[in-house]
């Protein structure tokens, strides 16, 4: 393999890596209470965690470079960016009843954690076992909806529980079933985030409810997978 090949797939691994910045940068915000440009950040981490994985299986990473383990760095990535800045976020949101809203954070992180380690949290179909651990996409949702202090927590400690529990849950860019459907409506939910980002999180029930409508069809469709 030519230096130039090597030095390719290095800066994939370098790009991987822009993800935990990203989430450093998003803490740093959110500390400031600077939400919107909290989740701003959090979603370039999105990004780079839909285009790293296409990169490093064109360039042959793992061949090329065996003594980086890219799986261990995306999961490193993965961790501050979907559960610990998040659980930050929903601990801090002020959204959840005083007594619990550390405790919703605590058991964000320790389920987060737990759901990585996980040998089996992926199927064989490319479905998800249990919740997929999106704290990035809860926190976002609570904030755009406002929901009242029961609510939301029983929204968090809910989908902790989820975490564990032997349901399925679609990933939309690889699950086969429907994916054209899938990758629409993905790609409808990075423009409405967007909106809602340029509203400061405030953009209307126009944005809100199809936000909502998307949000429980991509909740419910693993429910249907052996349909």
């Amino acid at each position: 393999m030519t230096d130039f090949g090597r030095a390719r797939a290095f800066a994939v691994h370098i790009f991987t890596a822009c993800g935990a910045a990203l989430a450093l940068l998003a803490l740093i915000f959110a500390t400031g209470e600077h939400w919107t440009a909290m989740f701003f950040c959090l979603g370039l981490a999105l990004i780079v965690d839909g285009v790293d994985g296409p990169l490093a299986r064109a360039f042959n990473v793992a061949e090329v470079l065996p003594r980086w383990n890219g799986i261990v760095l995306d999961i490193v990535v993965d961790f501050v960016t979907y559960v610990f800045v998040p659980a930050y976020a929903i601990a801090a949101s002020g959204f959840l009843p005083e007594a619990l809203a550390v405790l919703a954070g605590v058991t964000v992180a320790i389920t987060g954690a737990l759901y990585f380690a996980d040998r089996e949290m992926k199927m064989h179909d490319n479905y998800f076992k249990g919740f997929p651990v999106l704290w990035n996409l809860a926190a976002f949702y609570l904030y755009v909806l406002e929901p009242p202090p029961w609510l939301a927590a029983v929204g968090v400690f809910g989908l902790a529980a989820l975490t564990f529990a032997p349901l399925s849950f679609i990933h939309p860019l690889r699950v086969k079933r429907l994916r054209i459907l899938n990758i629409a409506l993905l790609a409808l939910w990075g423009v409405l985030a967007l909106i809602t980002l340029a509203h400061n999180l405030t953009p209307g029930p126009y944005v809100t409810v199809p936000l909502m409508l998307i949000a429980i069809y991509f909740l419910v469709a693993g429910i249907f997978r052996e349909a």
